[in-house]
């Protein structure tokens, strides 16, 4: 370890356990970076190993913690990890959940060193996943470790869910909770995969958008043609497929599928009231990014934009010859990924089928267009008034000094919706990464203050629960 560790300026919990979060600083920090090692690329089969590896380094250490039914649950992708801590009798039951995957490191020319050699420097932890969301589940690994070398039993009992395809849509998880309901009976599911609100605030995320991942191809022939030969005589793919990503939204950042807004909930004036009281600078985040200027839907402020809209982007486009020099050629075909950010009531499925259709009208003759659904997820939202909320909150103002702020992300996170709507849990979203993690990106990164922070609210989480009537 080459970092120093200040302890963070907090309210004392159990001193027993504050000795113990202490003592065990470079140990838990470690754990972290052993963890991020493990190349554990959900969408890439190449790393289908590595996702077995991470899954049996999590449950190796559950079952160091006196978990029982430890479990590596095989799926037909990646594996589930599941285990209990049911040591309080009476008390109410929390089903934790966190994911092991992480997302591709492309660009890798863009990393600062090779994002499977994290490290910690500066008070900042670096590689793939150490924020996204492996420092997440690291921090509820550790909160426990320090209860049980203090002596203390937890005073909930805690039920864990940890998978490994939340960046790759959560399928296996989907039917391995209609055929597990019984095993995931709670009174609350604490989900770690969010984060704090700009300049690192304090926060809890009460809505979360959904998501539909689809992919676009156009082809025209077997193999590439000459482009003086057939040139002015066939449908260019690429062309066609720029034609077709032009027309899916206008110049008022409104999308133009047929149907697409029909399910949106507006605003009401509370709810716009609320996040324009959010301490939120327009220009500071701008330059942050950095982007030249920031754009959305017209009639709508950023924050608005950023968590309470629905979105359409390109994730990706490839055509033709992209290397050095020139080729003329008229591709053989052209694709892109795309991905929809819906709001609440919107249905991924009903979202893409109309995609389908629009993308059906408006490609142009002379190609072979085709769209396909790659996965999706509901979107979710919480009330801040449920007693679950509030004691997520009391733990955040017992540790940092202060009350959270609530705010609505504009990732997605498909599991929430199937705890809510199939299990009927309240949803606590605490996460403790900070806004400008580049998660998804290169050289992600996690405050250790916040790794050291949200592990004491961890700890306080439990107590504040204990407390709840069930």
């Amino acid at each position: 370890m080459t970092d120093t560790f200040p302890a963070p300026e907090a309210m004392p919990i159990d001193l027993d356990i504050e000795a113990a979060l202490d003592e065990s600083r470079e140990a838990r920090a470690e754990a972290l970076l052993e963890f991020a090692r493990i190349p554990s690329v959900s969408a890439l089969p190449e790393h289908a190993g590595d996702m077995h590896t991470a899954a049996e380094w999590i449950a190796t250490r559950l079952r160091n913690l006196g978990a029982t039914e430890v479990e590596v649950i095989d799926t037909p992708l990646h594996p589930i990890v599941y285990g209990k801590i049911h040591e309080a009798e009476g008390a109410p039951t929390a089903l934790v959940y966190c994911h092991y995957d992480v997302q591709p490191v492309d660009p890798i020319e863009l990393w600062e060193t090779a994002p499977w050699e994290p490290f910690l420097r500066d008070g900042r932890f670096v590689g793939r996943g150490v924020a996204d969301d492996k420092g997440q589940l690291v921090m509820h690994l550790s909160a426990l470790e320090a209860m049980r070398t203090a002596g203390r039993t937890p005073p909930v009992n805690l039920t864990f869910v940890f998978e490994g395809e939340e960046e790759y849509g959560s399928e296996s998880l989907y039917r391995w909770i209609d055929a597990n309901e019984a095993r995931l009976a709670a009174d609350v599911a604490i989900i770690s995969d969010t984060g704090f609100f700009e300049g690192n605030v304090p926060a809890i995320t009460v809505g979360l958008r959904g998501i539909m991942y689809a992919q676009i191809d156009v082809e025209l022939s077997p193999v590439d043609l000459h482009s003086g030969m057939y040139g002015g005589t066939v449908q260019n793919p690429a062309n066609a497929l720029a034609t077709i990503i032009a027309a899916l939204k206008g110049p008022d950042g409104r999308i133009r599928i047929p149907g697409f807004y029909d399910d949106v909930e507006p605003l009401t004036p509370a709810d716009r009231e609320a996040l324009a009281a959010l301490p939120f600078d327009d220009e500071a985040y701008r330059e942050a990014i950095p982007v030249t200027k920031l754009v959305g839907e017209v009639g709508f402020t950023v924050l608005e934009n950023k968590g309470s809209r629905p979105t359409l982007d390109v994730n990706g486009m490839w055509s033709g010859f992209t290397g050095d020099g020139a080729k003329t050629i008229i591709p053989a075909h052209a694709h892109a990924k795309l991905s929809t950010r819906l709001v609440a009531h919107q249905d991924p499925k009903k979202i893409f089928d109309g995609l389908e259709r629009f993308v059906a009208s408006v490609a142009p003759p002379g190609v072979t267009v085709t769209t396909t659904f790659i996965h999706g997820g509901d979107p979710s939202h919480t009330h801040t008034d449920h007693p679950a909320t509030q004691a997520a909150a009391r733990a955040i103002k017992a540790v940092y000094g202060l009350d959270p702020v609530y705010i609505r992300e504009g990732g997605s996170i498909p599991v929430t919706a199937a705890f809510t709507s199939q299990l009927k849990l309240p949803v606590v979203l605490l996460g403790f990464s900070q806004p400008t993690c580049n998660a998804h990106a290169p050289n992600e990164w996690l405050e250790l203050d916040n790794f050291e922070r949200g592990t004491r609210v961890l700890v306080r989480l439990w107590d504040e629960l204990a407390t709840l009537q069930r």
